[in-house]
């Protein structure tokens, strides 16, 4: 650990460069250049909500609402749109306990066979992922053990941010669900129940540097005992018209560095650290404190908690992060050391779904390609050459590889390993090498062989999918 991560004064001292440099220097050893990013779908189950925070556009009051909550077609339809669109998580977000707040939630539920809001979750989530094969993530805020335990069974992973430990802020005025006492039961008790978590903090809602440290200590605590935070959120606060807070400060860009530089220094180096792309206007800059997650990003459905702030482009993401020297990569609603576990971290109706849009790596397919199927493989370079050459790569475990293997290095099964897990740009080096290495052996003549096939017998009692060879005796 470093020794600036044990000492809260010396934190509060330091520069953002020196802990930017820190914090980099801690992601590149946990991660190398990889940068994940979730292809998701948001549902919003509903925008009732018995909170008032201060900052919040996404809670409505029924009279804007078409109708309390999302009927259950609605969200099949969300989902399906989803999954045709490659995604592969299911992210319900949802207002807290609505129906102790207004009758007419609680009308709506009972119409539907359901008591809580948290009864007609477990359904959805469940409906989802039967029906579509998404994974469900459910970020259902402040629940019980009880409730925790329920979703489990229905949801890859779930999460409830923290946003801050400090008892008085204006910001949370009139908001039971988000007393630190309640958020941190909630996180304790997803420990103890072994699902994969993701929580954060809200900067700039008038916490101080003080409190974001006692915050993410008290995270650090959490998961030193249970080991379940996947992932934490660091989300500046941007003020919007219509709320309680719409003339209150933007949070800055330097307390956002500075709080992300800390998290990453804090945190144990299992856990990864995410930042919203959306809302920074220069979110590549984000890659220099310490991220490695650019957390989910839709293709298909806005993000309904700042509609006025779309996400980027995937194309765009993949050429800010790779500008940046990182490579992109998709990943599951669960990270891949969550995904590797699955007796441990997933209910048992979760494990097969997982594995079955987990690659390799227990990160996310990024094709329809399976072996034996009806899709071609995808096509990772292009036909026509390119000017793109080894020495350009960023560096990283693979350029470490390359560079040592044109050094006339033995390459052993870890390099091997590490070769395969090459992407976007990685995979054109990789292959200039072995270009590199074959006009090195043989120059850059290519020989075949005119052969005839002398074929004994193609019966076979085998039935493999993909042979056109084989034939039954039948036949």
């Amino acid at each position: 650990m470093s020794r600036l991560a044990r000492d809260d004064n010396a934190l509060l001292a330091a520069s953002i460069e020196t802990l930017a440099v820190e914090a980099r220097a801690i992601r590149d050893e946990a991660f190398g250049t990889r940068v994940t990013w979730s292809p998701k779908v948001f549902i919003p189950l509903t925008q009732l909500c018995r909170d008032k925070c201060g900052y919040c556009t996404f809670a409505q009051p029924p009279a804007r609402l078409d109708a309390p909550y999302l009927e259950m077609d609605d969200v099949l339809a969300i989902a399906r749109a989803g999954a045709d669109a490659g995604c592969h998580e299911a992210l319900f977000t949802l207002g807290e306990r609505p129906e102790l707040r207004y009758p007419q939630a609680a009308s709506w539920l009972r119409d539907h066979g359901h008591a809580t809001t948290v009864e007609y979750l477990i359904s959805a989530c469940a409906a989802v992922l039967d029906e579509t094969g998404l994974l469900p993530h459910a970020n259902a805020g402040a629940l019980s053990a009880d409730e925790l335990r329920a979703l489990r069974e229905v949801s890859a992973s779930q999460g409830m941010m923290i946003e801050s430990l400090d008892e008085h802020l204006d910001a949370h005025r009139g908001s039971p669900d988000k007393t630190p006492l309640r958020r941190l039961a909630t996180l304790e008790d997803a420990g103890r129940l072994g699902i994969p978590f993701t929580t954060g903090l809200l900067v700039g809602i008038g916490d101080t540097r003080a409190m974001r440290l006692a915050a993410l200590r008290a995270i650090v605590a959490s998961h030193e005992r249970h080991g379940h935070v996947q992932e934490v959120i660091i989300q500046n606060f941007v003020p919007k018209p219509g709320t309680t807070m719409h003339l209150a400060s933007a949070c800055s860009a330097d307390e956002l560095a500075w709080t992300l530089a800390v998290a990453r220094i804090m945190l144990p180096t299992d856990v990864h650290l995410q930042a919203p792309p959306n809302l920074s206007e220069d979110f590549g800059a984000l890659l220099r404190h310490g991220i490695d997650d650019w957390g989910g990003v839709s293709p298909v459905t806005p993000d309904h908690v700042n509609p006025e702030m779309p996400w980027p482009h995937l194309d765009r993401l993949r050429e800010v992060t790779e500008a940046h020297g990182h490579t992109l990569a998709p990943r599951l609603t669960v990270y891949p050391a969550w995904a590797r576990q699955p007796d441990r971290w997933l209910d048992e109706a979760l494990r097969f779904p997982v594995l079955r849009r987990s690659d390799a790596e227990s990160l996310a397919r990024d094709d329809h390609w399976h072996a034996g199927g009806d899709e071609d493989p995808p096509q990772l370079l292009a036909t026509e050459p390119t000017t793109f050459r080894v020495g350009t790569v960023a560096g990283g475990a693979v350029a470490e590889v390359l560079a040592g293997v044109m050094a006339g290095e033995e390459v052993g099964i870890d390099e091997i390993v590490t070769l395969f897990s090459a992407r976007g740009p990685e995979v054109r080096a990789v292959a200039d090498v072995a270009d590199e290495l074959r006009r090195q052996a043989v120059g850059d003549t290519v020989t075949w062989v005119s052969n005839r096939n002398i074929n004994y017998t193609n019966v076979c009692t085998f039935k493999c999918r993909f042979c056109a060879f084989s034939k039954g005796p039948l036949s």
